[in-house]
């Protein structure tokens, strides 16, 4: 019996064809630290300008405008990177090339060229990028449509995870798939499980915030709405009697005399 071949590459499952892949020459602690500096950066220099564009943002608010900003810059640049180069990535040795191949131990679809991964990435680079960074100007500018644009955001991220985990456990279930993630804490629970989890947290929590700012605000509206009635109920009354004033007879002076 022949030997079964060796895979060239580190992934799961072991007969995916990566025939291209390179080893990363940085190592791990460096593709974090270069990562978190750029997070830091784009995090750092958003709420700076949040703060310095409309000063009266709390610092809450100044958060949120970090965290869009962040999700944009991982999606229209980082998540775009893929896009554009997924065919080559496993054998590039740039930074972003370099932390995709690190995070696709945790799944490799993204070094497969994966249909559902091009098209659920294509539309997150496309649409819920900028709108990403259009949350955070809305938010800058007070604007009166930044919870309906902030909840459609959410929305996106929140069913986009939901894609993400579903179709992988599905090709799993009904294809008798070994899993894209290798079985190490670190790839599954940490890399797949916990670095995709702050997009299921966070958009919930801000859904739930805009949720409760619109009902404030219709409940604001129908308040108002309901004085505005009262107060045309009364002018019209008002009216009614001024009316009736101007057209009652009046007596006469010699009635008046008597």
């Amino acid at each position: 019996m022949a030997d079964q071949a060796v895979p060239n590459h580190p992934y799961s499952p072991p007969t995916a064809s990566i025939p291209h892949y390179q080893e990363n020459d940085m190592t791990l602690y460096r593709l974090i630290g270069s990562l978190g500096l750029l997070l830091g950066i784009v995090a750092v220099g958003s709420a700076g300008l949040a703060a310095r564009r409309n000063p009266r943002l709390s610092l809450n608010e100044r958060l949120i405008v970090s965290w869009y900003c962040i999700c944009g810059f991982l999606h229209c640049f980082f998540e775009g990177y893929f896009v554009y180069n997924h065919a080559t990535l496993a054998g590039q040795q740039t930074l972003f090339a370099q932390l995709w191949k690190e995070y696709s131990l945790s799944d490799s679809r993204y070094l497969t060229s994966d249909p559902f991964m091009i098209s659920v990435e294509t539309i997150t680079v496309l649409v819920w990028g900028p709108l990403c960074f259009f949350s955070a100007w809305c938010i800058i500018r007070d604007s009166t449509i930044r919870h309906p644009v902030q909840m459609m955001v959410c929305m996106g991220h929140l069913y986009g995870v939901v894609l993400y985990f579903a179709t992988s456990t599905a090709e799993q279930y009904y294809h008798g798939s070994n899993g894209h993630s290798r079985p190490e804490f670190q790839y599954f629970w940490l890399y797949y499980v916990g670095f995709n989890l702050p997009w299921v947290i966070v958009p919930a929590l801000l859904l739930l915030r805009s949720i409760r700012a619109m009902r404030a605000a219709f409940a604001m509206l129908g308040r108002v709405q309901g004085l505005l009635t009262e107060l045309r109920g009364n002018i019209h009354d008002i009216k009614q009697r001024d009316h009736l004033d101007d057209h009652t007879p009046c007596e006469s002076e010699g009635e008046k005399t008597k």
